[in-house]
């Protein structure tokens, strides 16, 4: 009779065994990592309910028992512990051995592109790799992970900075703590958080979110067409198929993809494209069909990917590379939006390459809105169209479904990125952050004066270290040169950042010198990691004689028919820089162009002046002493002033140091995004 009850039995004596989870750590704590020098250094992970867990890091040790849910989180003094490396354990039920962990300083590296930028794709970037082995540099580089709810879960992994690695470093990030290494001769890890072409509203908490009511409406109205462009997509796909087959305008097989797409074609019938494009048949007519688009150009050797990005396409395209399929994009799967295509190394040829992409378009006329750029470069030589077929545009009556308007993609959604790539990491101890980010948001600049400093204050509250530094990027100049005074989002976006600044710990590092008039992502990222840690070494590592910031404007005077302006941040003193004869279009194909010079006979470039008749003209300006003087013989009566108020200015003035002075205005005009909300 006892015989049946063994299994049961069994299985009651084995179930603790059964039960005992192993003690796990985040991505974070692995092999290479950083930890801050700090009296309170947070450790944590998951284990057994109430399993007792001891965490070691050199000689200091803290141990703990789990909760119910599994959760344990210990804190260890590292203030004086020295450098390391050391081994770490963490033990439970098992034992986690941690090599290679060293103490020093942690900052984080966050925001868009820019900050997301690899030193792979930088000025001199070969040479810098070449020498960049640093065992006391190191990254930790968190995947992207856009989520609708926080989350503690991440994945990523420390690197050290090497020949074999620096290349994938962030590449402002690198510099920063190259610069700061080299100073502090400390361990630095680089924690790289980034996601290109997002908005600093993705970066921050729900919680922060709510508290502003214009922000959490935008929020929840994104989240809901979301849900509902589900629906809205699916049911287009349907409607377009039946209207495609009830109109007799599916699509036609090419009989001959070489002919279009191959690396040797006839010249014949081929006629010049110009951006942005609405694309015609032979004679200039409105098109309706299949029509290729062809560009040939030179590469490089290259042993890494390429992105090529084609903007937004109106129709539905299919991208060759070489004669190769690379991807094609239907109604049921290209709604609309913005395309990129990534070609892989072993299909980009030294020397000649051939682009070529089909654009069919069954309802409406094809258009596509910007010149490709291949990794953020437009190639040399023209673009070339050449119809397939063409047949009639489809009667009034006959009209298509109409492409549903796309969700706003998650990395883009509020709050999303901050519960996928900050949440995760909110407890490790941290020296401070470092920001590169506004490009998104500059469409609605004045909105930013509250969104980013709400974001800083946001990240300060949850990180529980008080008002750790968070130091800024300003905006670089960038897109044509303006030939008269005019109003600028990006300007506007450039005024939000400085207004930030009142704020407690904050920093920025002024980068209106080293844009580029055709490429949104300059490459000379040296400059921007080295100013940035100028501010850190002034702030926080003892540099106290180190000027971190160029002239920051302070006040004004109307005196007569000038204006005088004194500034805070001279340093050495405010000198003249000498305007170059050239400007910067395109560092990656060395493209350049003829400065012209706006106020030609004056010392300083980059004023504006104006009456209150609020007509800008381009002023004179000169240093006298610690203060410029501004002044138009076109403005007898002045009462405002501009500096650097422009998209892609042309300025001038700086201190000894050779720091650039911040752009600024002396008035509060209205200006041109006051209406541009989330």
């Amino acid at each position: 009779m006892k015989y049946p009850l063994l299994p049961l039995v069994a299985a009651c004596l084995f179930a603790p065994a059964l039960a005992r989870a192993d003690v796990t750590l985040p991505a974070i704590f692995s092999e290479h990592m950083v930890l801050e020098k700090a009296a309170k250094v947070p450790i944590w992970g998951k284990a057994s309910p109430g399993e007792e867990v001891t965490v070691k890091v050199g000689d200091q040790t803290a141990t703990t028992k789990a909760g119910e849910d599994g959760a344990w989180k210990v804190a260890l003094d590292l203030s004086k512990s020295g450098p390391g490396p050391f081994v770490a354990t963490v033990k439970g039920n098992n034992e986690i051995s941690i090599p290679d962990v060293v103490i020093g300083e942690v900052w984080v590296a966050s925001g868009q592109s820019n900050m997301e930028w690899v030193l792979d794709n930088t000025i001199d970037a070969q040479k810098e790799i070449a020498s960049s082995a640093n065992p006391m540099l190191r990254q930790f580089r968190l995947n992207k992970n856009a989520q609708e709810k926080p989350t503690s879960e991440f994945a990523g992994a420390w690197t050290v900075a090497s020949p074999e690695t620096a290349g994938k470093f962030s590449a402002v990030g690198y510099y920063f703590g190259k610069t700061l290494q080299n100073e502090i001769k400390q361990p630095v890890g680089i924690i790289y958080t980034n996601w290109g072409g997002t908005p600093s509203e993705a970066w921050t908490s729900p919680e922060a979110i709510a508290s502003v009511p214009e922000l959490q409406k935008s929020l929840e109205k994104h989240q809901a067409y979301a849900k509902e462009f589900v629906g809205l997509k699916a049911r287009f796909i349907e409607d377009f198929k039946k209207w495609l087959a009830d109109n007799d305008r599916a699509d036609k097989p090419t009989p001959d993809v070489a002919a279009f797409a191959g690396e040797k074609v006839a010249a014949d019938g081929w006629a010049p494209v110009t951006f942005p494009a609405k694309l015609t048949d032979a004679e200039g007519k409105p098109f309706h069909g299949a029509i290729w688009l062809r560009r040939e150009f030179d590469m490089p050797k290259t042993d890494k990917s390429l992105w090529i990005d084609v903007g937004n396409v109106d129709g539905f395209e299919a991208l060759y590379w070489n004669g190769k399929l690379i991807k094609e994009n239907s109604y049921e799967n290209a709604l609309s939006g913005r395309r990129t295509y990534s070609i892989p190394a072993n299909e980009v040829k030294e020397g000649r390459n051939v682009m070529a992409m089909r654009i069919y378009s069954p309802s409406f006329q094809p258009m596509v809105q910007r010149e490709f750029a291949i990794n953020g470069a437009k190639p040399a030589g023209p673009t070339v169209s050449k119809v397939e077929y063409s047949m009639a545009a489809p009667a009034a009556d006959k009209a298509a479904p109409k492409i549903p308007t796309p969700a706003m993609s998650p990395q883009n959604t509020a709050t999303y990125l901050y519960n996928g790539m900050i949440n995760p990491i909110l407890s490790y101890a941290i020296s401070g952050a470092i920001w590169y980010q506004g490009e998104s948001n500059a469409g609605r600049s004045y909105q930013y004066r509250m969104a980013f400093p709400l974001m800083i204050t946001d990240w300060r509250k949850q990180w529980g270290q008080g008002d750790f530094p968070f130091y800024f990027v300003q905006l670089a100049n960038f897109m044509a040169k303006d030939n008269a005074p005019v109003e600028s989002g990006w300007a506007e976006l450039r005024e939000a950042q400085s207004m930030t600044l009142n704020l407690p710990n904050t920093g920025q590092a002024v980068i209106i010198d080293v844009g580029e008039s055709d490429d949104i992502h300059p490459r000379n990222k040296l400059v921007v990691g080295e100013r940035l840690a100028r501010i850190a070494l002034a702030r926080d590592y003892g540099k106290k004689d180190l000027v971190y910031s160029g002239p920051t404007y302070k006040s004004m005077k109307v005196d007569g028919s000038k204006v005088r302006l004194s500034f805070d941040h001279v340093g050495g003193g405010l000198v003249a820089n000498a305007v170059p004869a050239t400007y910067v279009k395109k560092s990656l194909t060395n493209e350049t162009a003829p400065l012209v010079r706006n106020s030609p006979s004056s010392e300083l470039e980059g004023f504006a002046i104006c009456g209150e008749d609020k007509k800008w003209v381009w002023a004179d300006a000169k240093i006298d002493g610690n203060e410029v003087v501004v002044w138009s013989d076109k403005v007898p009566n002045p009462v405002a002033v501009r500096y650097g108020w422009a998209n892609n200015p042309t300025c001038n003035l700086y201190n000894k140091e050779g720091l650039p002075a911040s752009p600024f205005r002396t008035d509060d005009f209205t200006g041109a995004t006051i209406n541009g909300k989330y």
